[in-house]
């Protein structure tokens, strides 16, 4: 560990304190941004170091969101679009990923792939598929893994799961027009059965979602960081904390 300035670390107390006060949600989303851009910026040799070094941030930031509680971390790992970028650039990547799921399960994290495993390469989707396997129903964090995902994609593949469901019982279209409502669709989410998340981070300064938990976020906060994801700090997370905690969530009333 380096050498820490004395008023970083006396602000970080104060957040901490400060955030005693405040509500801590229950699920927190996280858009890893700014890689590429952070391996530039720091003058390193190829991008491939710059998504090693958001790898690594990965687990820094699980151990904070254990810290103060937090449940359910979905983070956005490859895009749907994402998988249209040329071989030499995805095939780095999606190793990284790789290992950073193998990781995430021999630490004993809970892992949850979301997105269209089918569209994977088989040792990607198999390798998320054997990390579900080996640490479903454990207690703590549930660490959502989203890797060729697309928010529009996951509501299409939700309508589609419902609909086969529903002819497996024999409903008929119209039946079913008749009663559909809302949760009928949440049920078949990726996300089923979690609480939607009421924090959104995205780091880099890109002030959009992207199409992120399009369904999940209709009430969520969203907190943009200029700084880019591999050197998002402790104190980056605690201000988003923070900012969530000070807001007055009125749900629309």
């Amino acid at each position: 560990m380096g050498f820490r300035d004395p008023l970083y670390w006396l602000y970080e107390r104060r957040l901490e304190r400060k955030l005693g006060s405040y509500e801590i949600p229950r699920h927190v989303g996280v858009i890893l941004d700014g890689n590429r851009r952070w391996a530039k910026a720091s003058g390193l040799a190829s991008v491939e170091q710059g998504h090693r070094a958001g790898s690594d941030k990965i687990f820094e930031l699980l151990g904070w969101c254990d810290e103060v509680g937090v449940q359910v971390v979905t983070l956005w790992l490859l895009s749907t679009d994402n998988l249209a970028r040329p071989p030499e650039q995805l095939e780095p990547l999606l190793q990284i990923i790789e290992d950073t799921v193998t990781r995430l399960r021999r630490e004993g994290w809970n892992v949850n792939p979301v997105g269209a495993l089918d569209l994977l390469p088989d040792s990607t989707g198999r390798v998320l598929k054997e990390a579900a396997a080996a640490t479903s129903g454990g207690s703590g964090l549930i660490v959502n893994v989203a890797v060729g995902y697309g928010g529009r994609r996951e509501i299409a593949d939700a309508v589609r799961s419902l609909l086969l469901a529903e002819a497996a019982k024999g409903t008929s279209i119209e039946e079913l027009a008749e009663r559909l409502d809302l949760e009928h669709i949440s049920e078949h989410l990726y996300t089923r059965g979690q609480p939607d998340p009421e924090l959104l981070i995205r780091t880099s300064g890109e002030q959009r979602l992207s199409g992120f938990l399009l369904w999940q976020s209709a009430h969520s906060e969203f907190y943009f960081c200029e700084v880019f994801w591999p050197a998002f700090r402790r104190v980056d997370f605690l201000r988003a904390l923070r900012s969530y905690g000070a807001r007055n969530r009125r749900f629309g009333s």
